[in-house]
């Protein structure tokens, strides 16, 4: 590859960073409709449909701080070509396939900020990394479930209290309902923060090829195209993950439902409105065993808990493996 592309090698390159788009949205359905599903509120057609929704008007509700972070706070902005960006989006797209195929539920965010990574340092080294960024970015990998697990526990409580004169079909009534919207906010998060890694890999490559100058912004028609690639990709989900995410680590009510959704939507809003890019995956897993561990920590499949934990664990270092390998492919050409 030439550091200018071709218009048609251009227009390429930007559907290859929609495809990673759009299967990030065919990986990460689980997260937003797992446990609508597993609770039986929705049936999987109508739950992955209203994800879908919610995650393409995100943008409606969240500035691009996420967006710019990925474009200029992970790896030097300067450094950046098609070459590094096709080794970073190759690098998330098989090692999200590699996991999807599986049913594991690795972070595709993660899996692009790896791919990122390899492809930059494949290129100028230790010297291209944004350590500011990447420290942020890797402390969000902690952060987010944790905090997703400690916002469901709360909610649980609360929620416990709240509706402790009622009978447990009468609390089913009312949480199936609610449950509806705090799958909607849930998929308004997902779609808000996960979307904009995308745009950002985007902008970033137009302004490597000069069509974009100035300040680092988005324009309209990457962001609409970004959010319709993530909501088709959710709509035809991922359904070996949902199982995992929604009936393997623990067995869920409508309230508990409800209080993971919750959670894990809180945390994605403040995330998101920091510009820091987290798994969604992460996050809705600590919500869930969150509500998990409310009842009895033996309520919570550990040994399944723990293979999703080696799955973030490997997914930074294996996307960028896989992403300065084919950074090094395209050198060959």
């Amino acid at each position: 590859m030439d550091a200018h592309l071709a218009f048609p090698l251009l227009v390429a390159l930007i559907g290859v960073a929609l495809a990673f788009d759009f299967l990030n949205g065919l990986h990460d359905a689980a997260n937003s409709i797992a446990t609508i599903v597993s609770t039986r509120v929705l049936k999987p057609q109508y739950a992955v449909a209203w994800a879908a929704f919610f995650n393409f008007i995100a943008f409606l509700f969240f500035g691009l701080h996420v967006a710019e972070t990925v474009g200029k706070g992970i790896v030097d902005a300067n450094i950046i070509d098609p070459q590094v960006i096709f080794g970073a989006l190759m690098g998330a797209i098989a090692w999200n396939l590699i996991t999807w195929a599986l049913g594991i539920p690795s972070s595709s965010s993660h899996a692009l900020i790896g791919g990122l990574l390899g492809a930059g340092t494949a290129k100028a080294g230790f010297s291209a990394i944004v350590w500011t960024g990447v420290f942020k970015t890797s402390a969000a990998i902690v952060l987010s479930p944790a905090i997703g697990l400690l916002l469901a526990l709360l909610l649980v409580l609360i929620i416990s209290w709240i509706f402790r004169r009622f009978t447990p079909q009468g609390a089913d009534r009312v949480f199936r309902k609610l449950q509806l919207i705090s799958a909607a906010f849930y998929s308004l998060g997902h779609g808000g923060n996960d979307a904009q890694k995308t745009m950002g890999i985007i902008a970033v490559l137009l302004y490597s090829q000069g069509i974009l100058t100035g300040d680092f912004h988005v324009p309209l028609w990457v962001v609409i195209s970004c959010q319709a690639a993530m909501g088709l990709g959710t709509l035809l989900g991922g359904w070996k993950i949902v199982h995992t995410m929604g009936s393997k680590i623990t067995r869920l009510t409508p309230a508990q439902g409800f209080c993971a959704e919750a959670g894990g939507a809180i945390t994605l809003f403040l995330f998101t409105h920091l510009g820091v890019p987290v798994s969604t995956t992460h996050t809705i897993t600590g919500a869930i065993v969150g509500v998990g561990a409310s009842r009895r920590l033996s309520a919570v499949r550990w040994n399944v808990a723990s293979s999703i934990i080696v799955a973030w664990v490997v997914t930074l270092p294996a996307a960028a493996l896989i992403g300065a390998s084919f950074y090094g492919l395209t050198r060959l050409f």
